[in-house]
């Protein structure tokens, strides 16, 4: 039986690549500027502290936000596969359940409702909080 076609998972990330591609090239332009600078010579300025500052600066901005994207996008599919497999288990469950009785007992079978005015034996009697105040007030030991 082939694989069914199953929808794409989520992958975050237009607008992440979108303010990486953004910081990736202010970077560039810090550089180049602080290149242009340097070649050109003379005295260490203002000027040349803003473009290292802004170059060094959108560079870290942009690895961070590449970072980040990456793992966005590998949660995103781990959390895709971790939904495929638990609908995989469930369905097999299902259907394991639903073939309890040609296996032979080696399945236990999901359990069945209990009829109407049936309780579960599990379950104690429920009382009021009026009455169990009553009862338990001679075990405090007063």
């Amino acid at each position: 039986m082939a694989e069914p076609d199953r929808p794409v998972p989520h992958r975050p990330g237009a607008v992440s690549l979108f303010f990486v591609a953004k910081a990736a090239l202010f970077a560039l332009g810090f550089w180049i500027w602080l290149l242009v600078l340097a070649v050109r010579g003379g005295e260490a300025t203002g000027v040349h502290l803003i473009a290292a500052t802004g170059a060094i600066c959108t560079t870290l901005a942009s690895v961070v936000l590449g970072a980040r994207m990456a793992l966005q996008r590998n949660a995103a599919l781990r959390h895709a596969e971790l939904k495929r497999m638990l609908v995989d288990i469930s369905w097999n469950a299902f259907a394991a359940a639903g073939n309890a009785e040609q296996l032979g007992g080696k399945v236990v079978p999901f359990p069945t409702a209990a009829e109407d005015g049936e309780r579960p034996a599990n379950r104690g009697e429920r009382v009021s909080v009026l009455d169990r105040g009553d009862r338990n007030r001679g075990d405090r030991g007063r």
